[in-house]
């Protein structure tokens, strides 16, 4: 087993607590965001961009992905092309009708 130095395990524990708080931040901004009313589409966006955003810290720093090799990276980014692809897939069917939203 390879001996890990306890400046090693500092490291790596205060990129784990600088996250956690990063975290603890996104999440408090995105409950204050829920209070500012904004209109249901641009709640929703920005929503999704905060939660992108702790996705990204969590899958990066606790998941270990931002050390692992390109092909964790190629599935990731295949795996976040059809995330888009499900998620604006609705919307392309449902301005195909002719335009309106009534069918």
């Amino acid at each position: 087993m390879d001996a890990v130095s306890p400046e090693e395990i500092r490291k790596h524990v205060r990129s784990y607590v600088v996250v956690f708080v990063t975290l603890l931040c996104l999440t408090l901004i995105t409950v204050g965001v829920s209070y500012l009313h904004l209109a249901r589409p641009a709640a929703i966006a920005l929503a999704l961009v905060i939660a992108t955003a702790k996705a990204g810290l969590v899958a990066a720093f606790f998941m270990h992905l931002i050390s692992e090799k390109r092909v964790i990276y190629g599935v990731l980014a295949l795996t976040f092309a059809f995330f888009l692809l499900v998620l604006f897939l609705p919307s392309l069917t449902l301005f195909s009708n002719s335009g309106s939203l009534v069918g």
